[in-house]
C-alpha cells in the first residue's frame, strides 16, 4: 500500500511540475536603464515576483489561458501586457516610462523668478522684502537687488534690462495696478504704495513672461495676495514718521475673514532731525486706508476683495538754474484709489476658473512756480524760459480692467490655459500757463485673448507654447504675439531653459495728442537660463538679447509723438547666488548684471545708452539672526557703474556720452523681537548709505546761464539727504510671529 501511495504522489508532483508555466523577462526604463525591484504580477491572481539587480524576473504559475501581466515601479507609469499561458514558458520585456509629477518634473520658468510658498523656485518672500537693509520694506527696492533690475535713484519705477519704467507692469491678483508708485517728484524717487505683507507670493519676470500677461515690453511683477490669515489679529505701528493701526478678524471655521487698516505718514519731524538738500516747505503728508474681505467657497474656491485709498501732498523748492537768486517751487496734491475683486474656483474634471475685476483712479494736481528770495511768486518777466516754467497741471487717470482665465489639467500635470481680458482707460489733463489753458482727453479700449499650454514631453523636458491676440481702439490696430519656453532638467535640482517671445505695448497715451497714425511698440526677447534651486541654495545665470523693433519717437520738446519708428537693443549676462545653509542662521545673496544697450527713441537724435542704464551693477545682501537673543542684523551693498546723462554743451554726435560717477550704497538694519506683555513686538532700526558715499544720479542744466568758459551751468542730482534713518516699533496681538521671523532668517 505504501508503495502505491508513493507512486501516486510522485505522479501528481511530476504532473504539477509539468503543469506550471514559467513567466520571465526583464524591466527597463525608456532610456534603457535597468529597473531593479519592479513589481511583476499576473492580474487577477496571487502569482508574481520582483525584478532582481539585473532587471530580470522569473516566476511559475498554474494558470492557463489569456491573462494580463502588470509591471509597476514607484515613479513610473504602470504597464500592462497581454499574455497567453500555455505549455511553454512566456517571455515579456517591459519598458517603463517615468511618471511625471510636480515634485519631480522640470519647472517651466519662462524667464521668471518664482517667489511663492506654492512654487519650487522661491527667491523672495514677504519677510525677505521687509528685512532687506536699505529697502525699507519697499517691494520695488528689494526687487532692485535682483539681477536685471537697475537702481535709479532719481525716478520711481522698475527699470529692467535696458527698459524704461513704462515697460514694466505690476499686477495684483491678475490685474494691473495703474499707479503702483507714489506720484513723481522731480529728482526724487518714490516708493511703492503697498505693504509686502499683503502678499503671499511674487513672480518677478525679467523677460520672456507668460502669454497670459501683456502690455509690457520688458517685465512683469505679479503679486498674489494672501488668502485667509492664520487667525485674528490687532496691529499697531509707530515711529517718528508714521502711525498705523489695523485688525484682521478670522471666522472660527477659518472660512472667511475681513480687515481694515489706517496709516498716517508725516515727515515734518524727520526732516527737522535730518536736514534735506531741497527745501520741503510742506513736508510729505499722506493718509492711507485699506480694507479686505475674503471667503472660501464650498468647493475650495476663493473670493477676495481688496480696496485701497490714499491722499497726500507735499511741496519742495530748489534754486533756479535759469536766474540767480530765484527758486523753483513744486507743489503736488495726490489722490489715489485701487480696488480689486478676484475669484478662483475648481470646476471639477481638471477645470479651474480665475476671474478678476479692478478699478484704478489717480488724480494729481501740480503747481510749479518761480519764486523770489521771500518765497513769493514772481510776476511776468522778459525771460520766456522763466515765464513758461510757471504752470498748473491737473491730471486724472481711470482704468477699469476685467479678465478671466480657464485652466484645464490633463494627463499627469499637463495644463492648457486660455482666457480674455479688457482694459478701459481714460486720461484727462488740463494744463495752464502764460499762453493759456490746454485740455485733452485720451481714451483707449484694449482687448486681448490668449492661450498657452504646459506640455511635459518627459519628466525632464517641458514645453510651453503660447500666444496673445490684442487690439487697441486708440491705435485701431491688431497684433498677435507668439511666446515659447522650453525647459530641460539636467540634474535632480538643476535645469536649463530657453525662452522666446514677441511683446507689444500701446505707446504712452500722454504723448498721443495728435491724430497721427501710430503702431504698437514691440520688443522681441531671446533668453537662455541655467538654474540650480534647492531649499538651501539657489544659483541662476541668464544670457539675453532684446531687440526693440518699434519704439516711440517724439518732437524735439519731447511732448508730442511723431511716429513709432524708434529702435534699439539690449543684451547681457546676469548671475544670482543665494545661500541659506553654509552658516547657521545666516542668509545671503549675491547678484551681478552686465548690460549693453542702446536705443533711438523719444527725442534722441541718435542711438545711445539711455540715462537709466548702467553697464555693470550688483548687490550683496546679508542677514544674520541670533535665536537665543531674538535679535537680527542685516546688511546690503548696492553698486553700479556710472550712468549716462544729457550735457547740452556737447554736440548731437556726443549725445549721452558723459557718465556719472559710480554708484555705491552700504545699508544697515537691525531687528529685535522682545515680548512686551501680551504683545508680539518687532523693533526695526535702519541706516541707508552708512558710509556717506557720494551719490550722483545725473545733472540738471540751465537753459540760458553760462559760466566763464561759455558752458551752461549745472547742478548735480543727488539724494535729498546723504543718509536716511528709520526707527519703527510694530506691535501685534493675536498671532505670535516669533517663529515666523526666525524661520525667515531676519
Amino acid at each position: 500500500m505504501k508503495q502505491v501511495v508513493i507512486i501516486i504522489v510522485g505522479f501528481l508532483v511530476a504532473y504539477g511540475l509539468n503543469a506550471q508555466v514559467r513567466v520571465q523577462g526583464s524591466v527597463k526604463d525608456n532610456r534603457g536603464r535597468i529597473l531593479a525591484g519592479a513589481n511583476i504580477t499576473l492580474k487577477g491572481t496571487y502569482d508574481g515576483t520582483t525584478s532582481d539587480s539585473t532587471g530580470k524576473f522569473s516566476f511559475k504559475s498554474f494558470e492557463r489561458g489569456s491573462f494580463v501581466l502588470v509591471a509597476n515601479n514607484i515613479g513610473y507609469k504602470i504597464v500592462e501586457m497581454p499574455v497567453i499561458l500555455a505549455k511553454d514558458s512566456v517571455e515579456v520585456n517591459f519598458v517603463l516610462k517615468e511618471e511625471i509629477s510636480e515634485l519631480k518634473a522640470v519647472v517651466i520658468t519662462a524667464g521668471s523668478y518664482e517667489a511663492s510658498d506654492k512654487k519650487k523656485g522661491t527667491v523672495l518672500k514677504p519677510l525677505d522684502i521687509a528685512t532687506t537693509a536699505g529697502a525699507n520694506a519697499d517691494i520695488s527696492a528689494t526687487i532692485q537687488t535682483l539681477p536685471g533690475a537697475q537702481r535709479v535713484g532719481e525716478q520711481e519705477g522698475l527699470f529692467i534690462r535696458g527698459g524704461s519704467a513704462e515697460e514694466a507692469k505690476i499686477i495684483i491678483d491678475g490685474t494691473v495696478v495703474n499707479n503702483f508708485f507714489y506720484s513723481s517728484v522731480p529728482g526724487i524717487s518714490q516708493r511703492g504704495r503697498f505693504s509686502p505683507f499683503l502678499f503671499s507670493g511674487t513672480v518677478f519676470s525679467t523677460g520672456g513672461y507668460s502669454a497670459i500677461y501683456g502690455q509690457a515690453l520688458s517685465s512683469v511683477l505679479s503679486l498674489e495676495s494672501i488668502d485667509i490669515p492664520e487667525r485674528s489679529e490687532v496691529q499697531v505701528g509707530f515711529s517718528p514718521i508714521f502711525l498705523s493701526a489695523g485688525f484682521q478678524e478670522v471666522a472660527k471655521n477659518k472660512k472667511s475673514s475681513f480687515g481694515f487698516s489706517y496709516n498716517w505718514v508725516n515727515l515734518s519731524l524727520y526732516q527737522k532731525l535730518v536736514p534735506q538738500a531741497p527745501d520741503f516747505f510742506k513736508a510729505p503728508d499722506f493718509h492711507t486706508v485699506d480694507a479686505n474681505y475674503r471667503f472660501k467657497t464650498k468647493k475650495n474656491g476663493m473670493f477676495k476683495m481688496y480696496a485701497y485709498y490714499n491722499a497726500g501732498d507735499l511741496a519742495v523748492r530748489n534754486p533756479s538754474l535759469d536766474s540767480i537768486g530765484l527758486k523753483n517751487a513744486f507743489q503736488l496734491s495726490n489722490k489715489n484709489f485701487f480696488t480689486n475683486i478676484s475669484f478662483r474656483q475648481f470646476l471639477g474634471n481638471g477645470w479651474k476658473l480665475n476671474t478678476a475685476v479692478s478699478v484704478s483712479y489717480n488724480k494729481d494736481r501740480i503747481v510749479n512756480e518761480v519764486q523770489n528770495q521771500q518765497n513769493q511768486k514772481i510776476p511776468v518777466v522778459n525771460i520766456p524760459v522763466i515765464n513758461f516754467s510757471q504752470f498748473n497741471l491737473t491730471t486724472r487717470q481711470w482704468m477699469v480692467q476685467a479678465r478671466a482665465v480657464v485652466d484645464k489639467r490633463f494627463g499627469a500635470i499637463n495644463t492648457l490655459r486660455f482666457g480674455t481680458e479688457v482694459w478701459n482707460n481714460q486720461d484727462t489733463s488740463l494744463y495752464s500757463n502764460l499762453a493759456g489753458s490746454f485740455g485733452s482727453t485720451i481714451s483707449d479700449f484694449y482687448t486681448a485673448a490668449f492661450a498657452e499650454s504646459d506640455l511635459y514631453i518627459t519628466i525632464n523636458l517641458a514645453f510651453r507654447p503660447g500666444f496673445r491676440l490684442e487690439h487697441s481702439s486708440l491705435l485701431n490696430k491688431w497684433n498677435i504675439a507668439p511666446r515659447a519656453a522650453l525647459s530641460y532638467k539636467v540634474g535632480a535640482q538643476s535645469q536649463v531653459s530657453a525662452d522666446y517671445g514677441i511683446f507689444y505695448q500701446t505707446p504712452e497715451r500722454r504723448y498721443l495728442t495728435n491724430n497721427a497714425e501710430f503702431d504698437f511698440l514691440r520688443a522681441d526677447h531671446y533668453i537662455l537660463t541655467y538654474q540650480h534651486i534647492s531649499n538651501s541654495y539657489t544659483f541662476r545665470t541668464q544670457v539675453f538679447y532684446k531687440n526693440y523693433i518699434s519704439l516711440l519717437k517724439t518732437d524735439a520738446t519731447g511732448t508730442s509723438a511723431i511716429n513709432t519708428n524708434g529702435e534699439g537693443f539690449a543684451q547681457g549676462l546676469e548671475l544670482f547666488w543665494r545661500d541659506k545653509k553654509t552658516f547657521k542662521n545666516f542668509d545671503y545673496w549675491i547678484t551681478y548684471s552686465y548690460l549693453d544697450t542702446k536705443r533711438n527713441y523719444n527725442n534722441y537724435p541718435i542711438a545711445a545708452m539711455p540715462t537709466f542704464a548702467a553697464n555693470h551693477s550688483g548687490s550683496v545682501v546679508l542677514k544674520k539672526f541670533w535665536v537665543k537673543n531674538m535679535f537680527g542684523v542685516n546688511w546690503s551693498w548696492n553698486w553700479s557703474t556710472g550712468r549716462p546723462y544729457y550735457n547740452p554743451n556737447k554736440s548731437s554726435n556726443e549725445f549721452l556720452t558723459d557718465r556719472t560717477i559710480a554708484y555705491s550704497s552700504n545699508n544697515f538694519s537691525l531687528n529685535w523681537l522682545p515680548k512686551l506683555g501680551k504683545a508680539n513686538t518687532v523693533v526695526v532700526v535702519g541706516i541707508n548709505n552708512v558710509f556717506n558715499e557720494t551719490q550722483i544720479f545725473g545733472y540738471n542744466y540751465s537753459n540760458r546761464l553760462k559760466d566763464n568758459s561759455g558752458q551752461f551751468i549745472n547742478s548735480a542730482v543727488i539724494p535729498p539727504a546723504p543718509r536716511n534713518f528709520f526707527l519703527g516699533v510694530f506691535l501685534s496681538w493675536g498671532v505670535d510671529r516669533t517663529q515666523q521671523n526666525i524661520n525667515g532668517n531676519l
